[in-house]
């Protein structure tokens, strides 16, 4: 690996004008498999683990995950520095991503462990969980991320590679659902003919275990397929900024220029209104089916298959659409679309199954423009950030983003474990009859579902028709940074 990398000549690439292969883009892609796969299982399974198979109240669940975030808003930014400061053959991002592979699927399973009855003991250990993977999650997400703007400089082909890679994602959370689907139908025959006191503790340490290993297998593909092209890039980077003569800048000063980005502003409140709304949706989704509409518990995963598989159809037209109409007309689209259907939700009476489902693949056709136009943006402004300061950052760029990610994740989570336990949601006790809701705790289903994640979307769209950078904007920029490098 390191013989090849000392042998590799980079001038063959010119990362404005050389497209990206087939291949390249389909292991790129799979670098966000295994992030998805368990970002998808702690969405939509973790707080109702929590609360119906572990019996954590559900304060206490939605506590579990505000605490992992505390200590991701300090590891996020840390991370991002050292991953541009990291020097070795491999370039910058790709030896975290080797070495945190493994480490990041073990603390993704130890997630799905029930190690105690006591609930404080429950508690501190998720918390302490939480926070490993957490900084796991971070050390392979956010170096992966960052090779987006350093692979490729083309407008039209980052907007190429991010569908490439959000087919992963998407595709990711699909097929997990459908394993949580196959495991959980066959460990309930099982548990029926034991006759015995079975919470579903089990089946989630069965789906935790293969996710795991995939998740982890799938960042080796990553790497193996664009070690070449990250190695050439990081190698023009260098020999760039060699040229520039710039000054490292500290911690503290690279925070302030981020913030002084005003691009990067409208940016992150776009992607952490889009991923709050979908990260609420996402965790109120079994709530809102089994107790609101009534339905079996693996009705819900079909739902939310019927939005991941849409979402993931309608990823290659989203991105025909910016290419013609540009980024901020394709998400314009796509969250209008979302946000009737996020509201018509609320609506929803018991056995309207059918309009369940049209508003489940409306909902899907919008979350697609959360997936891809956001991320699709931060290049453009790594590009305004190299003009300005004459620096690629992008790891600190990407640090807020994976932070606000899972941030909206965790303040998801919160608000809802909150907001249950004051609407007086009864959480499932271990061997006993699972309990009746009161009126109480299904209106606050019903506005979780709805009106929450719609309020969300509209600010979103807001911050969406004031960002700046535009096709022509781009260019401009390109041109400039070209004239500066050729100055040099």
């Amino acid at each position: 690996m390191s013989n090849s990398a000392n042998s590799f000549d980079p001038s063959q690439y010119d990362l404005t004008q050389t497209k990206l292969t087939l291949s390249e883009k389909l292991a790129y892609g799979a670098g966000d498999l295994g992030t998805a796969i368990t970002t998808n299982l702690l969405s939509f399974f973790l707080l109702f683990f929590f609360t119906n198979v572990a019996g954590l109240e559900p304060a206490l669940a939605g506590l579990v995950l505000l605490i992992g975030k505390v200590f991701d808003a300090v590891n996020d930014p840390i991370v991002g520095v050292l991953s541009d400061r990291t020097e070795s053959k491999l370039g910058r991002r790709l030896p975290w991503m080797i070495y945190a592979a493994v480490p990041f699927g073990l603390s993704f399973f130890a997630q799905w462990l029930v190690p105690s009855t006591d609930k404080m003991v429950l508690f501190w250990y998720y918390v302490a969980i939480g926070i490993v993977f957490n900084l796991f999650f971070t050390a392979v997400n956010l170096p992966y991320t960052a090779l987006t703007p350093e692979i490729t400089q083309d407008y039209n082909e980052r907007t190429s590679l991010n569908s490439f890679r959000f087919m992963f994602s998407i595709g990711g959370s699909i097929v997990s659902l459908f394993l949580a689907q196959l495991i959980f139908a066959f460990f309930k025959d099982p548990a029926r003919q034991t006759g015995g006191c079975d919470t579903g503790g089990a089946q989630y340490i069965a789906l935790g275990a293969v996710c795991a290993v995939i998740s982890s297998i799938s960042i080796y593909w990553c790497v193996w397929g664009i070690k070449r092209r990250a190695i050439a890039s990081d190698r023009l980077r260098i020999h760039n900024e060699s040229l520039e003569d710039s000054q490292e800048l500290s911690f503290i000063e690279q925070i302030k220029i981020v913030f002084s980005n005003r691009p990067f502003l409208f940016v992150i409140g776009i992607y952490f209104c889009s991923w709050l709304a979908l990260q609420i949706t996402a965790s109120i989704i079994p709530y809102f089916v089994v107790n609101w509409m009534r339905l079996k518990e693996s009705d819900f995963i079909l739902v939310t298959i019927a939005v991941q598989g849409t979402a993931l159809v309608m990823l290659p037209i989203w991105s025909e659409i910016s290419k013609r109409l540009g980024k901020k007309a394709a998400y314009f689209m796509g969250t209008g679309i979302w946000i009737i259907a996020q509201a018509g939700l609320f609506f929803l009476q018991e056995g309207q199954v059918v309009l369940l489902y049209i508003l489940a693949i409306m909902a899907g056709a919008g979350i697609s423009t959360a997936y891809l136009i956001p991320w699709s943006m931060i290049p453009d402004v790594t590009d305004l950030d190299e003009l300005e300061t004459g620096q690629r950052r992008e790891g600190i760029f990407y640090a807020f983003m994976v932070l606000l990610q899972k941030f909206g994740l965790a303040a998801g989570l919160f608000l809802l474990g909150q907001g249950l336990s004051l609407a007086k949601f009864r959480e499932n006790v271990a061997c006993q009859p699972t309990p009746i809701q009161p009126d109480s705790a299904l209106f606050a289903i019903r506005l979780a579902i709805g009106p929450l994640p719609t309020i969300a979307l509209v600010i979103g769209l807001v911050l969406a028709y004031f960002y700046p950078i535009t096709r022509e904007v781009h260019t401009e920029i390109l041109m400039r940074l070209h004239q500066k490098r050729s100055q040099v």
